[in-house]
């Protein structure tokens, strides 16, 4: 039986980490497995965006200049793609890690947290892949209609999987804003004093993050930011209330 979290020494916090690491690590890599396998036809998908730049009739291919870097292209993408999969397992990993901290009140939010993040991070990625040939269209066409485009796969994937996993990754920030006022770090009266600069901040972070700097992948990010930022407002709310109400 596993130690109770106050009787656990910093030896007990560390195996327990150690086999939180070892599982997550499993999971990313069992997806990588199925992703490396899988690897051409997601290709057929991936390089849809690209093909729908380009004018009607022309051939859509990725040119490859390297001995490497078909192999290399593959690796990065069952990379990628074992994260995605495995997001899962490390998400409720972490949660399991975290958990011994908190109150039993608290502790019944596990597999909410770990189904909105999983379902946030897939939204988030399908949303970038939306909007990745209209910023693929405008980079093409800001280099000048002189310039010939030929992409390499290495290059156009991890373009492409950096502009999703930015998706991804930013898509949590309402489940971080929720934890941190489920922990008491923040509370729904600051969040809405701090709403100004907020959405001054999320605006400045959604045109650093975004891997192709294009006013349509800034916008795309910046605006669901805002709203998951009013969005967390309310479940704070909610759940004050409900604990004030169980405490009471």
């Amino acid at each position: 039986m596993p130690a109770e979290p106050a009787a656990m020494t910093l030896v007990d916090h560390l195996t327990e980490l150690r086999s939180r690491i070892i599982k997550s690590i499993a999971a990313v890599a069992l997806g990588g497995t199925v992703v490396f396998l899988l690897y051409h036809r997601l290709l057929d998908v991936m390089i849809q965006p690209y093909c729908d730049t380009l004018p009607a009739g022309e051939e859509c291919k990725l040119f490859i200049t390297s001995p490497l870097e078909g192999f290399a292209a593959r690796i990065n993408v069952a990379t990628y793609g074992g994260i995605l999969l495995g997001s899962p397992v490390v998400l409720w990993q972490i949660w399991r890690f975290v958990t011994p901290g908190l109150e039993q009140r608290e502790k019944r939010y596990a597999v909410p947290f770990v189904l909105s993040s999983v379902l946030l991070f897939v939204g988030g990625t399908a949303l970038g892949f939306v909007t990745f040939p209209k910023a693929l269209e405008f980079l093409i066409g800001i280099a000048g209609s002189d310039v010939e485009t030929i992409f390499s796969p290495a290059r156009y994937l991890s373009f492409l999987l950096k502009v999703l996993l930015a998706f991804g990754l930013v898509f949590e920030f309402p489940v971080l804003l929720v934890f941190l006022q489920l922990v008491g770090v923040l509370s729904p009266a600051t969040l809405r004093r701090q709403r100004r600069m907020a959405i001054v901040v999320m605006t400045v972070v959604a045109a650093v993050v975004t891997p192709s700097q294009d006013p349509y992948t800034m916008l795309a990010m910046a605006i669901p930011m805002c709203l998951f930022y009013e969005i967390s407002i309310l479940i704070g709310w909610f759940m004050t209330r409900s604990g004030a109400r169980s405490r009471s």
